[in-house]
């Protein structure tokens, strides 16, 4: 019992039979002194304190989603009666009330160890540009731990902390993961309320989620994915439940001109065997140039954006600017060379870098990226500070420029020891899409979570049938198929994917004139005259069933379509007129198997 996994699934088990609180605060701590690592903490809580709060929260509640779970949160994070340093002495105060989402997580039954380290003002992706010592990566101290959130992803590493808050402006909720080989989930923008947050950039911050798991991180989203009306910038987003993925998914990834490892082949080829398990869950790959993505990341540290980070600190770069770290003063003074007309200009230029973004993004469900492009060590950034944080930005700075969301994962280690990680990404809103693909893969790939002896459980995806009662469920046979081009018309309605299916036995089916896309027709016969074809099955939410219904032209409409198992439900179908000039190709018994 004295090495029992921090994960939430293992420790609601142990409470369940029986294992007291405060003998789990017991082992946090224990592990904290074994670590024995004094970069990590800024202010941790002594153990009187939390095993108070543990008794407080009485018999063990499964109502209570994170009933008893260790964490700790990033100390640019209000945690009422504690100080918020954001990692710079001279700006400290004691903060009057809990941010909201960590009100969420208390309320939740989340119990904190205490406040950690980070890259001053959430500014960096390396992890040492704190004027407290640095923590030291869980997985090999001469590596950097990755920033902005360094004390967050190494005390969930140590498996001290079953989850812990971060932040991420530019990446630092998923680099701080892959160096330590755990799990960073950031959020779609305004998803996570930014109330008692030190702001990095304030229209792009958002806090995130470090866990073990992929499963884990989400129930944590969750729990926190609540719309805060004190908070201007939060939106209201739905935190969905995990759905069944797809059996086709089209993810892009860089071409070979385009991507960058900086010449460190060994993290090209564990990104290669990382897409390799990808494919294995039904994703078609394909090869994007990813310039666009790169001009846009270079513009959060290169222009305007900078400014923005100054506001948070213009007072003290004014009164007192030797109490900022050198590299930090050193990036954020560089706003003062812009103007206004400046940041206007660099508006103007991102939403031109998206329109170019948009059609590449179209015709995707995923982007698929190495989290990391590289690893550096501590001496490497004492030679030079800038050059290696930057080139962790790579796959990173763009995203909440493009309002996007992302998951980094790991997946099996490198040849030479080192975790691989891969990162997927999605637009705003399918942030339990990409989680549970990332499950799916950690749980296949990994073998040790974090800096742990602990194997990756497995995660049983969830199987078909859920369909929920503000649903209705929708067979579909062609162009809306999973990685078809209009399935995005299901999905971006919410549509999620039940199950495979087919049809009775007395369907003719037709590949229809006209085009783009190309469609199919379903057209019933009689019993045992026909063909059964294939079909996916969707759920859609009601209400948008009418929405979806307008842009399905004639000769199709939604009607009842039967099954091989005898059962009815609504689905595409097409009226018998409609297939003059029209190809049969029931024989195929698929529209893949036709379109390819």
């Amino acid at each position: 019992m004295n090495n029992i996994p921090f994960t939430i699934s293992v420790l609601h088990d142990s409470y369940r039979n029986g294992t007291p609180l405060t003998e789990i605060v017991e082992q946090a701590y224990s592990r904290i002194a074994l670590v024995n690592d004094p970069g990590i903490f800024i202010h941790m809580l002594n153990i009187e304190e939390v095993i108070a709060a543990a008794r407080e929260l009485g018999e063990f509640d499964d109502s209570k989603p994170l009933w008893g779970i260790p964490y700790v949160v990033k100390d640019n994070i209000d945690v009422e009666g504690m100080p918020t340093t954001a990692a710079c002495p001279d700006f400290t105060y004691i903060a009057k009330d809990d941010a909201f989402v960590v009100k969420c997580l208390k309320e939740a039954g989340a119990l904190l160890l205490g406040k950690v380290n980070l890259d001053q003002f959430a500014t960096g992706l390396v992890g040492i540009r704190s004027p407290y010592t640095p923590p030291k990566n869980a997985i090999d101290p001469s590596i950097v731990p990755g920033g902005s959130s360094s004390g967050s992803a190494v005390s969930v590493a140590h498996g001290f902390a079953c989850f812990s808050l971060g932040t991420d402006t530019a990446g630092s909720g998923r680099v701080p993961a892959a160096l330590n080989n755990i799990v960073g989930l950031k959020p779609t923008l305004g998803a996570f309320s930014a109330s008692g947050v030190v702001p990095a950039c304030r229209t792009l911050d958002t806090i995130s989620v470090f866990a073990l798991t992929v499963e884990d991180a989400y129930k944590v989203f969750e729990v926190a994915c609540k719309f805060d009306e004190a908070d201007s910038y939060s939106r209201r987003i739905s935190a969905k439940p995990l759905p069944t993925i797809p059996p086709k998914i089209i993810v892009g990834v860089p071409d070979p001109k385009s991507i960058k490892f900086f010449g460190d082949k060994i993290q090209e080829a564990s990104f290669r065997e990382g897409l390799d398990d990808l494919t294995k869950l039904g994703a078609e790959i394909i090869e994007i140039d990813f310039t666009p993505f790169y001009d846009v990341a270079q513009m959060l540290y290169e222009g305007a954006w900078i400014a923005e980070r100054y506001t948070t600190i213009e007072k003290l770069m004014e009164t007192n600017p030797d109490a900022i770290h050198p590299v930090t003063r050193e990036i954020i003074s560089a706003a003062e060379k812009f103007s206004s007309a400046d940041v206007f200009r660099g508006m103007y230029r991102l939403e031109h870098l998206k329109r170019l973004a948009e059609p590449i993004l179209a015709a995707l469900d995923y982007l698929c990226v190495p989290t990391i492009p590289t690893f550096y060590k501590v001496e490497d950034l004492e030679k030079d500070p800038v050059t290696p944080n930057s080139n962790f930005g790579t796959y990173t700075n763009f995203v909440n420029l493009l309002d996007m969301c992302a998951a980094s994962f790991p997946i099996g280690p490198r040849s030479d020891g080192r975790p691989g990680s891969l990162t997927l990404l999605a637009p705003a809103g399918k942030d339990a899409e990409i989680a549970v693909i990332g499950q799916e893969i950690q749980s296949r790939l990994q073998r040790k979570m974090g800096a742990t002896d602990w194997p990756t459980p497995p995660f049983l995806q969830q199987k078909a049938g859920s369909v929920r009662a503000n649903e209705i469920e929708i067979a579909v046979c062609g162009a809306h198929m999973s990685g078809l081009p209009l399935n995005k018309e299901l999905t971006l309605r919410c549509g999620r994917f039940i199950r495979k299916a087919s049809t009775a036995n007395e369907y003719q089916f037709y590949a229809l004139a006209g085009g783009p896309p190309d469609r199919p027709g379903l057209v019933r016969t009689e019993p045992g005259k026909g063909y059964e074809i294939e079909l996916e099955v969707w759920a859609l939410p009601k209400e948008e069933l009418g929405f979806f219904m307008e842009n399905i032209p004639y000769p199709l409409a939604i009607g009842t379509v039967q099954l091989n198992d005898g059962t009815n439900l609504k689905g595409f179908v097409c009226e018998a007129a409609g297939v003059h000039g029209a190809k049969n190709i029931s024989d195929l018994k698929t529209w893949r198997r036709y379109v390819a």
